[in-house]
């Protein structure tokens, strides 16, 4: 809003919510942006629909223009990473032929249509693999701090680092020291944002195995921050490595089911309150210097006791006193042990880092509608998860995994009123798959013309061998044949009947198999086609979040926070419930890049 002027206030006509001048321009930008992938996807869209796996078996080349396959077939595949995937072409770049101008605005207008995926901070330094931070030491960032390291590999440290930060930012513009973490895993990114950064956090995970993990590293990484102070204490060191919270981050085992009320995840949220003998005794006193604290392991519906921070780290192999409980009221059978439930007061701010399919959308309906939820940052990933009215139960999805996940109510895919009105807008498992591709690391690949880019030719042919035994037989799974590129066919196609319960020893038209490796070439290059298109894909799932999100009068934006070489899934969708805009905050995250 600019001073001195004032701001009349517009109503969107699918949810009658009122909507500020600058976010209706930035709804109306977003919708056309929608509108136009769609139409692209309209026309190309079966390149990223199909199955390189079926390049043979459905003639996937024949279905191309045949302008373009005269062009593409001539071009090598570091000539496919510079000329056709590059947004920008290499100086010593040189067409060596005249290119279909169809081919050529595909091309420009998937570039042009896509989010930009490189962080502004990263601009400069395109050439470089890694982050800045990884320039000393490549498994040891040197932007944060080492006792967060630990457990930790590089791309995840590069993850933590960034998103803690743009947390933090969210969590000063939105006055809310609570942060809920969704999908936490073994509980690094808490551990920043409640040790590094000093807030409050709850941290969500469905996995029991991963929650132990993270409940055991807290308790580790108080373990060496307590040896720091006293060290610092007898050097006179009076800088402090860390900011000290007064309680590890909250531990819930809880699976958040897409399709559940927002009143539902408060109550999960709730989960069980612990009191341990000690806290019943009054020592659970944070003296100066005092690390007696207790990180209690809250389970939905299960809870367990932690051990309490000792002079020693804490031992993986200690076994945790869990008891049950439900939802009302919990009375645990641990002595002076008791517990109750209760909802999470006040007011927080949502996360999740690459939430995987309907759960980034679960998340999003929650911070629509949940009015206690002032901000959200939402990294996603595994689009081909989204449950969709075309396929409402994809693959890798356990319908029976968890009560009530199968009654869809809402789908992941679309989530707005406007993208789901549009002709096109529909997106196949397949290019969902697709979108999730490591795109920067495929060019990469061509660009060294690499032998692993003859595993898709290989995977092909075996395709069509597998048919030629068994017609019924399509797209089956074949597991990872190690160095499959560096084994000759006979071998590799062997290993791969083998796996799929055909004869190892089934005899090849041998004359047929070569004609088709000959082609190894345009198999590429029909990949790369569809990874041309992938970012498309991406850009209007995220566009419709971020419809979904303004229909109803909400800031938001996407900005891309990871090095997309490090980390491919680097686009995190921000928003915030507050009237003041939120560019500052993304603003300042992207022209900077501190450590912690």
């Amino acid at each position: 809003m600019r001073p001195g002027h004032p701001q009349k206030t517009e109503v969107s006509h699918q949810s009658g919510v009122s909507i500020e001048p600058l976010n209706q321009v930035s709804l109306n930008r977003n919708k056309q942006l929608a509108v136009n992938i769609t139409q692209v996807l309209s026309l190309y869209g079966y390149i990223a629909d199909s199955y390189i796996i079926e390049f043979f078996t459905d003639n996937l080349w024949g279905s191309l223009p045949r302008s373009w396959t005269t062009v593409l077939s001539d071009l090598s595949a570091p000539q496919l990473a510079d000329q056709l995937l590059a947004k920008r072409n290499a100086e010593d770049s040189g067409y060596t032929s005249v290119w279909p101008l169809s081919l050529l605005a595909l091309k420009v207008t998937a570039h042009c249509l896509a989010f930009q995926r490189i962080p502004r901070h990263e601009i400069g330094s395109l050439d470089q693999k890694r982050p800045d931070e990884f320039r000393t030491n490549h498994c040891q960032s040197s932007l944060l701090d080492p006792l967060f390291r630990k457990h930790v590999k590089p791309k995840k440290q590069h993850e933590i680092r960034q998103l803690g930060k743009l947390v933090k930012k969210l969590s000063d513009a939105t006055s809310c020291d609570h942060v809920v973490d969704i999908g936490s895993g073994q509980g690094h990114l808490s551990r920043v944002l409640c040790f590094g950064h000093g807030l409050r956090v709850t941290a969500v995970e469905a996995d029991r195995n991963l929650a132990t993990s993270a409940a055991k590293f807290d308790q580790d990484l108080m373990y060496m921050m307590r040896k720091e102070r006293i060290r610092s204490q007898k050097s006179s060191d009076s800088e402090a490595i860390l900011n000290l919270s007064p309680k590890p981050p909250r531990h819930i085992l809880a699976f958040v089911n897409p399709q559940a009320s927002w009143e539902d995840f408060l109550r999960q949220l709730g989960g069980c309150g612990v009191k341990t003998q000690l806290e019943a005794k009054g020592g659970n006193k944070m003296a100066a210097g005092s690390w007696t604290t207790v990180s209690d392991l809250c389970i939905s519906h299960v809870c367990a006791t932690e051990e309490l921070v000792s002079d020693k780290p804490m031992n993986s192999q200690m076994p945790h006193n869990i008891c049950t409980g439900n939802c009302v009221a919990c009375s645990c059978d641990g002595g002076t042990t008791t517990g109750q439930c209760h909802l999470p007061l006040n007011k927080f701010v949502l996360t999740g880092l690459h939430a995987c399919g309907d759960l980034s959308v679960a998340m999003l309906r929650h911070f629509a509608r949940c009015p206690t939820i002032v901000g959200i940052t939402s990294v996603a990933c595994c689009y081909m998860k989204l449950t969709t009215l075309e396929e409402p139960q994809p693959p890798g999805v356990l319908a029976n995994s968890h009560p009530g996940i199968s009654d869809i109510q809402e789908y992941g895919y679309p989530m707005s009123s406007w993208v789901s009105g549009l002709p096109g807008h529909k997106l196949s498992y397949k290019s969902r798959e697709v979108a999730c591709h490591a795109i920067e690391d495929y060019m990469e690949r061509l660009k060294g013309d690499s032998e692993i880019l003859r595993t898709h030719c290989y995977r092909a042919v075996l395709e069509t061998v597998i048919r030629g035994v068994e017609p019924t037989m399509k797209r089956v799974g074949v597991q990872t044949i190690k160095k499959a590129h560096k084994l000759p066919f006979k071998e590799y196609a062997k290993l791969g009947l083998k796996r799929v319960g055909l004869d190892p020893s089934t005899t090849m038209d041998e004359t047929l198999v070569e004609h088709m490796l000959s082609q190894h070439r345009n198999v590429v290059a029909f990949f790369s086609l569809a990874l041309l298109l992938a970012p498309l894909v991406e850009t209007l799932i995220l566009l419709d979040r971020m419809i979904f999100l303004q229909e109803q009068g909400f800031h938001c934006d996407v900005i891309p926070l990871f090095k997309p070489h490090f980390s491919p899934r680097n686009l995190v969708l921000v928003a915030a419930k507050a009237s003041s805009s939120i560019g500052d905050i993304l603003e300042e995250v992207a022209a900077s890049d501190p450590g912690i």
